[in-house]
């Protein structure tokens, strides 16, 4: 791969193809603003990256600063190989990637108006105002504040006026929210993975007892809550919720799950100051908590090839007094 330590065009259209840049590439004059950037090739940016559009056409593509465009950020369908954004991706338009072949790695929060992505991993939050995600992973929240769809996907939680459900949707966190009712295309199936003992799994040894995925039926465990600010103002929020459900967790110790520690340390990605471990697997080597290792756990999450047990809410008598006892 070919060096670069300044980038000099006498055009407004950078071309990258086998590049290292060494630095960042953002504006230095008023007539830079309006400059774009096409990804033809294998590229390493160690620096921010700032331009009107962005486009990808091949990869690989690693970009170690931060990211934000004016217009768009689009990865070509055709691209086949790993897209990876260490740091946080913003756009003033659109973020869309939509192939079906590549996977896209989003290493800190997503901000844009549109969001549009499949095959991709956030590490942290999205923000926009319309978002669309199809098989993909988001360890944090996904906020719209006009509509969201969701397809296949593993998240922490989401909050927005507008959502539509399809196929299996994973549940990182207690609840998740919408204004308006709740929309399910037939056959979605949704699970909460509150106190699945997710830090067994990714480590490959059995579950702790007490543990275990909360399966949640779409036609009737929508809950309406009526919020009243300062001013007296009200406003009804819909929300999808397992923390009625879970009576039996309060007998468990959710620390020792990991799955706070494991999806700090998915969050935080290239941040990590360290590599931490995670405890050793069922043949006594140590797992370690890297970007790849997250992220591809949580995607055998998506397809199954990981599939926590449910939760056995029977509990004993002995059991709750042991518990709430004086």
């Amino acid at each position: 791969m070919k060096e670069l330590k300044e980038i000099q065009v006498d055009q407004n259209k950078i071309v990258l193809k086998g590049n290292i840049v060494k630095g960042a590439i953002i504006p230095k004059v008023t007539s830079e603003l309006d400059r774009d950037v096409s990804i033809q090739g294998e590229t390493i940016i160690e620096g921010a990256l700032y331009a009107r559009s962005i486009e990808i056409i091949k990869g690989p593509l690693t970009v170690q600063g931060a990211v934000f465009t004016q217009a768009e950020i689009h990865v070509y369908n055709d691209v086949k190989e790993p897209i990876v954004f260490q740091k946080c991706v913003g756009s003033a338009g659109s973020i869309i990637s939509q192939s079906n072949t590549c996977r896209t790695y989003l290493g800190a929060d997503v901000n844009a108006k549109v969001v549009n992505l499949r095959n991709s991993y956030i590490a942290a939050n999205v923000f926009a105002d319309e978002i669309i995600l199809e098989n993909c992973v988001v360890l944090g929240g996904v906020f719209a504040t006009k509509t969201l769809s969701l397809t296949n996907v593993v998240v922490g939680t989401f909050n927005s006026p507008s959502v539509s459900l399809g196929q299996q949707i994973h549940l990182l966190l207690p609840s998740a929210f919408s204004v308006e009712p709740f929309a399910f295309l037939p056959g979605t199936i949704l699970v909460n993975h509150t106190i699945s003992d997710l830090g067994s799994l990714m480590r490959g040894i059995p579950e702790k007892e007490k543990t275990g995925s909360i399966p949640l039926d779409p036609s009737k465990e929508e809950q309406r809550t009526v919020l009243v600010d300062d001013a007296g103002n009200t406003s009804v929020v819909r929300c999808i919720s397992v923390v009625g459900k879970v009576l039996a967790a309060d007998l468990l110790d959710l620390d020792k799950l990991q799955n706070h520690f494991l999806l700090t340390a998915g969050s935080l990605g290239a941040q990590l100051l360290k590599t931490y471990e995670l405890g050793p697997d069922a043949s006594g080597s140590q797992v370690l908590l890297t970007p790849e290792t997250i992220s591809e756990f949580f995607f055998k999450l998506l397809d199954g090839r990981i599939t926590p047990r449910k939760l056995d809410g029977n509990f004993t008598i002995d059991e709750l007094m042991s518990a709430y006892g004086d």
